[in-house]
């Protein structure tokens, strides 16, 4: 590589660590998401570098042929939309943001349409015979149905399940603190099952698992030796119940999440409200969504939910 293209990549790769800083502080977005934006940003800086262009120089033809480039190693629909999303935002924060272009030829560069396949929603029947196979008699079998219940009765990813002390719960008001991704915080109303096993749980379960801990923990969820649950501890847990229990296979705990919204959805709850409850908020949309109030939130989730 010569002193030149060494020199031009050093420039672009110092933009590119203030843009990174920027979605990292002002757009408060997870560091999986800030790594795939490095990634893909640091790929096309090194195309133009080689194609002897600036960030300046770069138009609407440029990133045609990128996108074309693109095409030579066989990447699926949805890493190219995403490759070029990535781009798209890094030069609207170059134009909109800092100033240091003249226009944003980004702009005239469309998303790939991207088919994706329907979500696998579980049945009632399916649900209720999970619920069911957990021995109640047992510590681990209390855990596991009320790890069943929030993942349906509160729709939460099993990144967020894990993550849940026991002082994010509110009894009182029966509502669950969660932490989402970009460290953006809710709370997800639980329906009175849901809150009766996790209580029967807490009260008569984690205690028992909580003395096998060498140290204290306050996660909610706790492993055989006191510690707390990994994501792919509960995603064996949700597998072992549907190989002995459900009709239907394929279900993970990321199920439970669309199974949620749909029923919601079914049951009469308006789109804005479930993705409030759900805490997505799609990236790539300009849609600027009403945020609905706690008690409001609550009574369309009583009103919505099958369980509730």
């Amino acid at each position: 590589m010569d002193a030149a293209l060494d020199t031009t990549l050093d420039i672009a790769e110092n933009v590119l660590a203030s843009f990174l800083r920027y979605l990292s502080a002002e757009r408060n977005l997870s560091p999986n998401t800030v790594k795939a934006y490095k990634g893909d940003i640091s790929s096309f800086l090194e195309y133009i570098a080689r194609a002897g262009l600036s960030l300046a120089d770069v138009d609407h033809k440029a990133l045609r042929r990128y996108l074309a480039f693109l095409q030579n190693f066989s990447l699926t629909r949805a890493t190219t939309a995403r490759k070029m999303a990535a781009i798209r935002a890094f030069f609207k924060w170059l134009y909109s943001h800092v100033g240091a272009i003249d226009s944003n030829p980004a702009v005239l560069i469309t998303a790939a349409k991207i088919v994706r396949p329907l979500p696998k929603i579980m049945r009632f029947e399916d649900i209720d015979k999970l619920m069911a196979g957990c021995d109640l008699k047992t510590a681990s079998g209390r855990r596991d149905r009320a790890i069943l219940e929030v993942l349906y009765g509160a729709g939460v990813r099993v990144g967020e399940l894990v993550a849940m002390d026991v002082t994010d719960i509110n009894w009182r008001d029966g509502e669950l603190r969660v932490m989402g991704k970009g460290s953006k915080e809710r709370l997800a109303p639980l329906n009175e099952e849901a809150l009766s096993h996790l209580k029967n749980y807490i009260d008569n379960g984690r205690l028992e698992l909580h003395k096998q801990a060498d140290c204290a923990s306050g996660a909610v969820f706790l492993n055989r030796s006191g510690g707390r649950l990994t994501t792919g501890s509960v995603r064996r847990l949700v597998k072992g119940y549907v190989r002995q229990y459900a009709e239907v296979k394929g279900i993970t705990p990321h199920t439970f999440r669309h199974t949620f919204a749909t029923h919601l959805l079914e049951g009469g709850a308006g789109l804005r409200a479930v993705q409030e409850l759900l805490g997505h908020v799609d990236l790539s949309s300009t849609q600027i969504y009403t945020h609905l109030g706690k008690s409001k939130l609550r009574q369309i989730y009583k009103q919505a939910h099958p369980r509730a």
